[in-house]
């Protein structure tokens, strides 16, 4: 069931493995990534898609060197290939992706990646394009004009029907979902616009469980299951 948003109601239902960290698996149920101190890897899997979450880097280089490290680990599982044979490409302001070198020859791996406070997510595709936002929940005075210029009218006015206490988070949650689909697309953030925006409509939006004070949404292609 798809939400006032456009982002269907129920979270993705992943179940979050820990991976390659000391600290004890955060609770089962509370849908989050990570643990009370330090850094620590999660990754929820399905088929050939995987997300992963990384919390407690301090820092925007820390974060990306971070994430990068763990998507080409992930890889390596997802691939039974040693990390030497796959390359990473992050080109700024391109779409990331990866080559995994194996056996039956070159083959390319979807990434997306969001940092946002002291989260970091990825999703990493080898069906088809793929895109990730994370977006830290806070108040933001002059939300009604940013909602206007780049969520569009429909979106705004939906925030502006909720209760103070709900917007914050019902914007970061918006927010993240035009992300996604623009990361999906591999286009860059844009103002809305009726032709501009009539392409994003090609994924579908779901929200990811995450902690407290942040939300987060993985774009798919519409027809995946």
């Amino acid at each position: 069931m798809t939400g006032p948003f456009g982002i269907e109601d129920t979270p993705v239902p992943v179940r979050w493995r820990e991976a390659e960290v000391d600290t004890p698996p955060h609770p089962a149920g509370g849908g989050g990534l990570g643990s009370a101190s330090g850094a620590c890897r999660l990754v929820a899997d399905s088929g050939d898609l995987r997300v992963i979450g990384i919390r407690g880097q301090q820092g925007r280089d820390a974060a990306r060197r971070t994430i990068r490290e763990a998507i080409v680990d992930e890889l390596a599982r997802l691939a039974n290939l040693p990390p030497q044979r796959i390359a990473l490409h992050t080109p700024e302001g391109q779409v990331p992706y990866a080559l995994l070198d194996s056996p039956a020859g070159q083959r390319r791996a979807h990434l997306a990646i969001s940092h946002d406070g002291s989260l970091s997510l990825a999703a990493i595709s080898l069906r088809g394009p793929v895109g990730i936002d994370v977006t830290l929940v806070m108040d933001i005075p002059d939300w009604e004009p940013v909602a206007r210029d780049y969520l569009g009218p429909a979106v705004t006015a939906a925030l502006a029907a909720l209760p103070a206490g709900a917007r914050a988070q019902a914007f970061a949650r918006a927010w993240s979902e035009r992300e996604a689909r623009l990361k999906y697309l591999g286009r860059e953030l844009v103002e809305w616009s009726i032709e501009g925006d009539r392409p994003l409509a090609a994924c579908r939006c779901l929200p990811l469980a995450l902690p407290d004070g942040y939300a987060g949404v993985l774009a798919l292609p519409a027809a995946s299951a």
